[in-house]
């Protein structure tokens, strides 16, 4: 069994993005909170931390499932609390995500506004808050913005998804 990699995925929700990650293969835990980079982007936004098994599921196609279930082309205005961002904890990682960018572009008609940025914080949504989707599938919510995402991700990337979490 190789090593654990961890790296950290913002761009809407949080317990949208903690229900797609949760649904994948070769992911080991997803922490849902917020994280703060550096600069311009060290204020908190929300976000989730993937820790994963890099020999069951690539970090590219983590990327690419990040990129997909969430608006990564849209700069609305909700983009300081919703930062459409890769958060890197492994500083090789920020090397080889930039390095795939053109490939990761071409699979979309609009330009990707999603940063590649480091990872410096991170602190926990409250508890009660934690693997929401799946503590709460009936709710409105779920099913008016996390389903159809589950949906895309079914369609898109079967490969990947555990198939017993899946509603």
């Amino acid at each position: 069994m190789s090593s654990i990699k961890k790296i950290a995925f913002g761009g809407g929700c949080h317990w949208c993005t903690e229900a797609v990650f949760q649904s994948l293969k070769g992911v080991e835990k997803v922490e849902q909170g917020f994280v703060a980079s550096e600069a311009d982007n060290e204020t908190f936004s929300e976000a989730v931390i993937v820790s994963f098994f890099p020999n069951e599921i690539a970090l590219k196609d983590l990327v690419l499932i990040h990129l997909f279930t969430h608006e990564s082309t849209a700069d609305h205005s909700f983009r300081s609390k919703y930062r459409s961002a890769i958060y890197t904890i492994d500083p090789g990682d920020k090397e080889k995500l930039e390095s795939m960018w053109g490939e990761f572009q071409a699979q979309f008609e609009k330009k990707l506004i999603t940063k590649i940025l480091p990872f410096k914080a991170f602190y926990p949504s409250d508890e009660m808050f934690h693997s929401y989707y799946y503590s709460n599938p009936a709710k409105p919510f779920c099913k008016k913005y996390i389903d159809p995402k589950l949906k895309l991700l079914r369609e898109k990337f079967s490969r990947q998804v555990v198939p017993e979490r899946m509603p």
